[in-house]
C-alpha cells in the first residue's frame, strides 16, 4: 500500500490527550500529524468538569489567554465550590480554593474545551486529518510504524517513528496491541449517562454530587454550565451494573424524582442530548501502556479516576509524559519498549497513588454505604471522601 506520509509522530485522537501531546511535541520542532474521525468542533459525552490542573497545563503550554477569551465568551463556567449530599441527605458545602497561581476550575462543554485544545495543537505547528484510523501498522517485528487511516473512502497507510494511542475508551490502537488478557475488567470500569438540562434550580458556580443507596459505588451530578443549564448525569462500577441490571435512562427518571432534585424542578425540565458511555478506570495494576514504536494516553491507557470518574486532568498529564518521553526516545534513536517505558514509571509515580486511594474509597461506598454519612457529617473538609472529590474539581 502506497505511503501517503511519514512524520515524527502521529497521534490517533484529538481530544484532550492526544492534542496535548501534540502541542507539546510540536512545540519542542516535532513534525506532529493529529489524525480524529472528526472535525472539530465537536460533542464528546462527558461530566464536563475541568480542574485547575488541567489549567495549568494549558497555561504551562501557553494557552492562557485562550482560556480567558472562552470564559469571556461563556464556553467556560467558573466553580467556588462544591455540596456534596450522602444517602441519609447530609450535604457538605465547600469552597475551592485557586491554585498556586491563581487556577481556577470550570465546567467546559467538550464541544468547546476540545476545540479549544486542538486548534492550540495546530497554531503550535501540528497537522490535522479528519481521518478514522483502522489499524496500527507493524513490521515484521511487531514494531509500530504507523497507521492505516480511511479517509473520504480509500484506506492509506501513515508512516511515523512513533504513534501515541489518545482514541478514548474504545482505542483502536489499544485493542490492537493488548491482548485480551490485558485488557480492563469489570470492576475497573463504569458506565456512566449525561445530558444537558434547563429548568432546575441551581446553586451557582457549584457542582453537586449525590451519592446514595441505589448507586453506590457511584454517585449522580449536577455540573452547572451557565445561569440557567446544566450538565445532569450518573454514573456506576460497570460489575455492580450489571449484577442489578440497572438501566441508566430509568436511574435518571428515579434521581429526577427524588425529593431533594423534585422541589427543584416544579416548572418541569427540559433535557437534551441524553448519551451513554463507558469509562476504564486507572486502577487496575499491571496493564501495558508502552509498546515498540507506540505509546497510549488518557482513556485509550485507561486514567480514569475510579472514585470521581473524571479523567481530563489525568489525559493532560499523561498526554505531557508521553510527549517528554517521545521527543528524548527520539533524540537518542531508542524508540522501543525499553527506550519508551519510562513513559509508565512517569504515569505510575504522578497518578497511581490516587488511583489506589480512590479504588479503596470506593469500594468502602460499596461495602459500607453509611460510612460516607459518618465522613460527611462528622469529618466535613477533613474527610477522605470530600478531599479525594476536592482535589480532582
Amino acid at each position: 500500500m502506497q505511503t501517503v506520509s511519514e512524520h515524527d509522530v502521529i497521534v490517533v485522537g484529538a481530544g484532550p490527550g492526544g492534542a496535548t501531546a501534540a502541542t507539546a511535541l510540536a512545540q519542542q520542532g516535532r513534525d506532529v500529524l493529529l489524525i480524529d474521525r472528526h472535525d472539530f468542533p465537536r460533542d464528546k459525552i462527558c461530566g464536563d468538569a475541568i480542574s485547575q490542573g488541567c489549567i495549568r497545563i494549558m497555561n504551562e503550554l501557553g494557552m492562557a489567554s485562550r482560556i480567558e477569551a472562552a470564559v469571556g465568551r461563556g464556553e467556560f463556567h467558573s466553580l467556588h465550590g462544591m455540596r456534596l449530599s450522602g444517602p441519609n441527605g447530609d450535604v457538605l458545602q465547600a469552597a475551592f480554593k485557586r491554585g498556586v497561581n491563581g487556577e481556577e476550575s470550570f465546567v467546559a462543554p467538550r464541544i468547546y474545551f476540545d476545540a479549544l485544545l486542538q486548534q492550540h495543537a495546530l497554531e503550535s505547528g501540528a497537522a490535522f486529518l479528519q481521518a478514522e484510523v483502522k489499524e496500527p501498522l507493524l513490521d515484521g517485528n511487531g514494531r509500530v510504524t504507523g497507521v492505516l487511516a480511511r479517509e473520504n473512502g480509500e484506506v492509506k497507510a501513515y508512516r511515523s517513528s512513533v504513534v501515541i494511542g489518545a482514541d478514548g475508551v474504545t482505542s483502536t490502537i489499544m485493542r490492537a496491541l493488548r491482548p485480551p488478557e490485558g485488557q480492563h475488567v469489570d470492576k475497573h470500569r463504569a458506565v456512566a449517562l449525561r445530558a444537558y438540562i434547563k429548568g432546575i434550580e441551581l446553586y451557582p458556580h457549584e457542582v453537586e454530587f449525590f451519592l446514595y443507596d441505589d448507586i453506590l459505588p457511584g454517585y449522580a451530578w449536577v455540573f452547572p454550565t451557565g445561569e440557567n443549564e446544566a450538565n445532569i448525569g450518573l454514573g456506576m462500577r460497570l460489575d455492580r451494573f450489571r449484577d442489578l441490571k440497572k438501566n441508566l435512562k430509568k436511574m435518571l427518571e428515579e434521581f429526577l424524582a427524588m425529593p431533594a432534585i423534585r422541589e427543584r424542578t416544579t416548572k418541569g425540565v427540559d433535557l437534551r442530548d441524553v448519551a451513554i458511555w463507558q469509562l476504564s478506570f486507572g486502577s487496575q495494576k499491571k496493564l501495558q501502556h508502552a509498546y515498540d514504536g507506540a505509546l497510549l494516553v488518557g482513556d485509550a491507557a485507561g486514567f480514569i479516576n475510579p472514585l470521581t470518574g473524571g479523567g481530563i486532568e489525568n489525559a493532560l498529564i499523561s498526554g505531557k509524559l508521553a510527549a517528554e518521553t517521545i521527543d528524548q526516545a527520539l533524540r537518542t534513536g531508542d524508540i522501543s519498549r525499553e527506550g519508551l517505558k519510562f513513559y509508565e514509571q512517569q504515569c505510575d509515580e504522578e497518578m497511581w497513588d490516587g488511583m489506589r486511594k480512590s479504588f479503596l474509597y470506593q469500594r468502602i461506598l460499596l461495602n459500607y454505604p453509611g460510612f460516607v454519612d459518618f465522613l460527611i457529617r462528622y469529618l466535613g473538609q477533613h474527610g477522605g471522601v470530600a478531599k479525594t472529590f476536592l482535589s480532582k474539581l
